[in-house]
């Protein structure tokens, strides 16, 4: 249970002083539905105050606070003009100007004749200086409530910064001393502030310095945000291995008939992966691992020996893709090479009906299929193993943490092997998979081409149109990437249904193919068929083409507006090229005009082919929730933490985490018991019900 003394921070935010329903559902939509979403919801900017001229000195542009003599009001008769109100100071003369003002309501604000503190920007109307709608006016005897510096957060439509102040006021108001869960001695090394005292300090800065994410006061609490996420990721990991496995060894026989029949030898890292899940499959615990492989690293072949080993125990395994496509890239490379060893190897798909579903589940049931391939169909109730020892999810980032061990959950603790082709650095594997043991794949199989990337203006698409006729007459195959299915009234990104009416003109109808997410999957299929057997030659396709397929004679691709794209997208689209021994190209074609953060995108891909190095250049240009999507990746959303800014900081909670629970598994020691606070905090409540009560 959350201890009592948190409470009033999880209450509802109607619960504040001054906040009814309609506020506090505005306010939701803001920041979220409880007092410490409120306090999680941090001012970006802040706006100062203290400069306090004559109006002479009172330069328009700025935000001033001036000492003023209320003189005339000028009300409109028509409610639709503004309501102007002159004022004065021995220096000068100004207007204070308010649209639809409300003339019983200024007249009180405003008296004729009164001294007011009045504080806002000052802007020049027809060469008079003017303040419209001031933020704070105040009789002189309260000039103490106009702040020095003013925090400024970000809102929503029908929250002003006032009622928005209020509300935080009686947040704070609420913020219980709490015990320090952080270690002593890192405390006095980073010189950080109390947790308590570091969130009133974020509410009310003192300078531009202490809104900088690298400042003791955001560092504090984003430690705090990061340290709970990489306790309750451990604890789930810990409880997961505590659980226990089964060990599995198999003999290696199916294993080594399977490489016999490969045309090429393992790679180093593939060689060094094997041995990590091999170790991690023969130990009584659990494997929970991740495989991470650039794009052409060979991770599929590292699957198949992995399931292999499950098999050679008596065992099945199970492998699931994201899409239908992927699913059957899969199918159609592993089921062929176990075949060969007497095997059987069936797929499950939505599209998978009828009397074929039946037998395949009636296999899967029996045990006569040893390996299953399938989408998330194989999540179904009706899918039964006989005894599912090895579970393998790729391209693990499109499904949520529940997702990974579901599947694993078919067979008695099934060991788990996750898979992703999109590189992903260090801190964000720590984020998103902390509660995995991690392999990486960082070197290409042989005989593999370095790709040649171009990146080139769109004025000069009529050249890449010539160029492309001359690669047809070599025999080439060539994808063409395009951002949108269909034209767009309000976009003028290139179109693929647009696309391809142009190349059908330029090189015939039964040399080009159509395929984006809206077709039903036999259309896909067909198209597919298409390119890869003849006659068409090239692919025009929006990014469902982006992970698993395999088209080893297809040496050119080409993106059209190379520029709305993310790094691993683009890095992702360019590995479906460069697949076979010919020397291939990926042209970038960009717009004119470029911001600097896209024109950094395509410098790199035009300089590095490495995808660990690009992950983290986006990383760096985009930030976390946008590289691995957080809405479907699993991937926390941080509201105080910045990986990108704090990756320094994850690696330093990781290893306190790790830490913490080796000494003190349950938390029920003096440290223990304080960081089970920080874990309710940051609604961790899951994992302090993994721990054993204490």
């Amino acid at each position: 249970m959350r201890p009592d003394i948190l409470f009033p921070l999880f209450a509802a935010l109607n619960s504040l002083k001054g906040v009814g329903p309609r506020i506090a559902a505005l306010l939701e939509k803001a920041a979220g539905p409880h007092v410490i979403d409120l306090l999680w919801h941090l001012p970006r900017e802040i706006v100062d105050r203290r400069e306090r001229p004559t109006i002479a000195q009172a330069l328009p542009g700025k935000i001033v606070t001036l000492t003023l003599t209320i003189g005339r009001h000028d009300a409109p008769s028509d409610r639709r003009r503004p309501y102007r109100i002159q004022a004065s100071d021995p220096t000068g003369s100004l207007t204070l100007t308010f649209f639809r003002g409300d003339k019983k309501y200024l007249e009180q604000l405003l008296p004729e004749g009164s001294q007011r503190i009045v504080s806002g920007r000052l802007d020049l109307y027809n060469g008079i200086k003017q303040m419209s709608h001031p933020d704070h006016v105040h009789p002189l005897d309260k000039a103490s409530e106009i702040p020095d510096i003013e925090p400024v957060y970000p809102l929503t439509q029908g929250v002003t910064p006032k009622v928005l102040g209020k509300a935080l006021t009686a947040a704070l108001a609420r913020v219980p001393e709490l015990p320090e869960w952080l270690d002593t001695a890192h405390l006095a090394r980073t010189k950080w502030p109390a947790w308590h005292e570091a969130l009133h300090a974020a509410h009310g800065p003192r300078g531009p310095s202490d809104l900088s994410p690298l400042s003791p006061i955001r560092q504090r609490l984003a430690y705090d945000e990061l340290l709970a996420n990489q306790l309750a990721l451990t604890v789930v990991r810990r409880k997961a291995k505590r659980q226990g496995g089964q060990s599995v060894e198999g003999d290696g026989s199916l294993r080594r008939q399977v490489r016999d029949a490969l045309p090429f030898a393992l790679t180093g890292s593939q060689e060094s992966a094997l041995a990590e899940i091999f170790a991690d499959m023969a130990s009584p615990n659990r494997m929970l691992r991740l495989l991470q492989g650039d794009v052409g690293s060979g991770k599929t072949v590292v699957a198949l020996m992995a399931m292999l080993n499950a098999v050679e125990c008596g065992g099945q395994a199970a492998l699931m893709a994201p899409t239908e496509i992927l699913a059957r890239q899969h199918y159609e490379t592993i089921a062929p090479l176990v075949a060969k060893i007497g095997l059987k190897c069936v797929i499950l798909t939505g599209r998978d009906k009828g009397a074929a579903r039946r037998d395949s589940l009636a296999a899967l049931a029996e045990g006569r299929a040893p390996i299953a391939i399938g989408t998330h169909a194989l999540f179904q109730d009706d899918v039964a193993f006989r005894d599912l020892k090895l579970a393998i999810i790729d391209e693990q980032h499109r499904f949520g943490v529940h997702q990974r061990l579901s599947l694993g959950s078919k067979g008695h603790r099934a060991d788990v092997l996750v898979m992703t082709a999109t590189p992903i650095p260090r801190t964000l594997t720590m984020t998103a998979y902390g509660d995995l043991d991690s392999s990486r794949l960082t070197d290409k199989p042989p005989g593999r081409q370095p790709i040649k990337t171009v990146v080139i203006a769109d004025s000069r698409l009529h050249e890449v149109v010539d160029g492309i006729g001359r690669k047809l007459k070599e025999g080439a195959k060539v994808y063409w990437v395009c951002p949108l299915v269909e034209e767009s009234e309000t976009s003028d990104l290139a179109d693929a249904e647009g696309r391809y009416a142009d190349l059908c003109r330029s090189f015939g109808e039964a040399k080009v193919a159509l395929v984006h997410g809206r077709m039903k999957g036999k259309e896909k299929d067909a198209a597919m068929a298409r390119f890869i057997d003849g006659p068409a030659d090239i692919l025009v396709a929006t990014t469902v083409i982006e992970v698993g397929v395999n088209v080893p004679a297809a040496t050119v691709m080409v993106i059209e507006h190379a520029e709305r794209f993310g790094l691993a997208q683009l890095h992702q689209l360019r590995g479906r090229v460069g697949r076979g021994d010919a020397a291939s190209t990926c042209i970038l074609v960009r717009a004119e005009q470029l911001s600097e953060t896209a024109r950094e995108r395509l410098r790199t891909m035009a300089e590095t082919e490495d995808g660990f190095l690009i992950a983290e250049k986006d990383l760096e240009l985009r930030g976390a929730g946008e590289i691995l999507g957080t809405k479907q990746s699993g991937l926390p959303e941080f509201r105080l933490a910045d990986i990108a800014l704090h990756g320094e900081l994850m690696r330093i909670a990781h290893d306190d985490a790790r830490l913490v629970l080796e000494r003190d598994p349950d938390l029920t020691g003096d440290r223990g018991r304080k960081l089970r606070y920080l874990l309710y905090l940051f609604e961790r409540d899951a994992a302090i019900a993994n721990l054993k009560s204490g």
